[in-house]
């Protein structure tokens, strides 16, 4: 391999690193045109295996905006990244894989609407964890995520435990 093209793999990378940092930001903060302009325009996302829907990107952001109203407090940690490159010959269309594990604790808002409320108890009610599944691929705009799979596999606290672990 020439130093060119260990260089050309350190960006990409560092590329998809960012990506998925962003993904994990834009989920815990709630921005949801920002999380939407991550996919390709043919993405998907595929939460299921957490209680909730697979589908495109837009219908998924719009579930998530829904559901996240009920966590004012939420935090993905996305850890122990693999990353398998495909071929990795054009400028646009070279395609990667990413398995990474999660942990997600989250707290329930106090009140209706009232995640500040007097009393409120800053501790997450609920924790859960398992693997992500990115499908990537380079565009125009740089590495963006064709598909998204959660594989929840543990979840403590919250209205809906699990009591078996979820397969990979």
């Amino acid at each position: 391999m020439t130093q060119r093209v260990e260089l050309a793999a350190v960006i990409d990378r560092l590329a998809i690193d960012a990506l998925i940092t962003e993904y994990a930001v834009t989920v815990d903060d709630g921005d949801w045109d920002a999380y939407q302009q991550l996919f390709t325009p043919e993405g998907r996302a595929d939460y299921r295996s957490a209680g909730g829907i697979e589908g495109g990107y837009a219908e998924v952001a719009a579930w998530l905006a829904g559901t996240m109203r009920m966590f004012p407090m939420r935090q993905h940690l996305i850890v122990n990244r693999r990353l398998e490159f495909g071929a990795l010959d054009q400028d646009i269309g070279d395609t990667a894989r990413l398995q990474a594990d999660y942990v997600n604790p989250m707290r329930f808002a106090a009140g209706p609407g009232d995640p500040d409320a007097p009393g409120a108890s800053t501790a997450p009610d609920f924790i859960c964890g398992g693997r992500y599944a990115f499908s990537l691929v380079r565009t125009s705009s740089g590495w963006r995520m064709r598909a998204v799979a959660v594989r929840e596999k543990w979840r403590r606290g919250g209205d809906r435990p699990r009591s078996t672990p979820v397969d990979d």
